[in-house]
């Protein structure tokens, strides 16, 4: 008999969940709200609107998972950035090279990429999609979860049984309060919330520049204690540019289309401001205030029931700002796949060892937000600890070096490609260069060639 599997949330990680659970198993996927058949907006996903990139470490796993997947989003305009090749960014130390591509990132509007994801997860035989369909609590042991209570849009109620049971149901997780009623303790859990409040726009770049632009990005300094201002251009399909602006604390952007411009020319340099001058709104502008990084330690609690695992923002929620939250989804979709070929659906302590393997991508993630987003006022009630310090101090040592040393700069996108782990920065090469500093100057303006300045209407 075929082993069965329960995934709860149709989002992206859940998608992946499925599809990745669908090797081994009959595998169903229960999502609370009805899910556009087109690239329409999705209830329940107010980050959508604004910027999204997803890492080639991310796009790795999603087309180990989704055999053929890299064709079909090309096909749909989805677009293949080369890291740093592609991208102009104003960092807290200063402007980067534009270093030969190391790695690369893919680029569309949220719904676009989440419909081609779906259309091709959803056409796999052995997943069933249970959709206005809430998930109300587990059944079982605190030993073992047996089932998952369920009410469909008509109000009826049932259980539904598997072998195993996934949480990818995002930031409005209720895994933590369904093992207390199991009789589990309280998982340890940290929160840090920048207070960066986000607001974007669809824009129809200049003709002469649909086909081909670099990312813009115009980073905050944290360190100094002061509210951040920052923003990101990202090229996207149909020859537009999504600009997302955002602010923390005390410098927030508004939802007021008007403001919208106003606000970009109090980043710490004019470019965003000058490309959309050039450039025709196409929507509204879309806000929202959900950005909190919060991190529930589910590897590290004292007792862990079999046939249960979380993932995704369930597991870890980042900061939308760094775009790794998708890359990190489908990395802990393929270690899922990976141990479940390897050891089957359930067993005596897997799912323990399935949730410390989770926890490796999402570690990752987890301390590139946390090395800017605690030093924003409020981020925390205590303020940064001294190894939140201590880090921030070393990193930004090779933050400044990388803009005047490739070597260094290639290792950095190697971590937040999510390609590798952080351990890399910690080599010897590294911290012998980070003694040294840039071995180049540093840039005095954005790195924009003089033909795409033209392209633009800059010049």
């Amino acid at each position: 008999m075929t082993p069965t599997a329960v995934v709860l949330g149709g989002s992206l990680a859940g998608l992946l969940a499925a599809r990745a659970l669908a090797e081994t198993a009959e595998v169903t996927l229960v999502e609370r709200d009805s899910l556009p058949a087109t690239a329409a907006p999705r209830k329940g996903l107010p980050q959508a609107r604004h910027a999204h990139q997803l890492w080639s470490g991310g796009a790795r796993a999603l087309a180990a998972l989704v055999p053929g997947i890299t064709d079909r989003l090309a096909e749909a305009g989805v677009r293949r950035h080369a890291v740093t090749a592609d991208m102009v960014v104003l960092s807290p130390h200063g402007w980067y090279r534009r270093w030969p591509e190391s790695h690369h990132m893919l680029l569309a509007g949220r719904d676009l990429l989440d419909a081609t994801v779906r259309a091709a997860v959803l056409a796999h035989p052995r997943i069933q999609l249970l959709q206005e369909t809430e998930a109300l609590g587990l059944t079982g042991t605190a030993s073992a979860v047996t089932g998952v209570r369920v009410r469909h849009r008509d109000g009826t109620e049932r259980t539904l049984d598997a072998g195993l049971f996934v949480d990818a149901t995002g930031r409005a997780s209720r895994t933590p309060h369904w093992l207390r009623k199991l009789g589990l303790p309280e998982p340890p859990r940290r929160e840090v919330d920048s207070g960066v409040a986000y607001a974007s726009r669809t824009f129809r770049a200049p003709e002469a520049a649909r086909a081909s632009f670099p990312v813009v990005n115009v980073q905050p300094d944290p360190r100094t204690g002061e509210p951040g201002r920052g923003g990101v251009l990202l090229p996207i399909e149909n020859g537009t540019w999504l600009v997302t602006l955002f602010g923390s604390r005390g410098a927030e952007p508004g939802n007021d289309a008007g403001e919208f411009a106003a606000y970009a020319r109090t980043l710490r340099h004019p470019v965003l401001a000058d490309l959309i001058e050039r450039a025709t709104p196409l929507t509204d502008v879309s806000f929202t205030r959900t950005t909190a990084n919060r991190r529930v330690f589910y590897e590290k609690s004292r007792a862990w029931p079999d046939n249960y695992t979380v993932l995704g923002d369930a597991l870890c929620a980042l900061n939308p700002l760094y775009g790794h939250g998708m890359s990190v989804a489908a990395q802990e979709a393929l270690i899922l796949r990976d141990l479940t070929l390897r050891h089957g659906l359930s067993g005596p302590g897997l799912s323990r060892r399935i949730q410390k393997a989770l926890a490796r991508p999402a570690s990752a993630a987890w301390e590139l937000a946390l090395g800017m987003d605690v030093f924003y006022p409020g981020a925390t009630a205590t303020g940064p600890t001294f190894r939140d310090r201590a880090l921030a101090a070393y990193v930004g040592r090779l933050l400044l070096t990388a803009t005047g040393n490739g070597r260094v700069a290639r290792r950095f996108t190697d971590v937040t490609a999510l390609e590798r782990g952080g351990h890399v920065l910690l080599a010897p090469s590294m911290l012998l260069a980070a003694a040294a500093g840039p071995l180049k100057p540093p840039l005095t303006d954005a790195p924009l060639t003089a033909e795409e300045r033209k392209r633009a209407g800059l010049e």
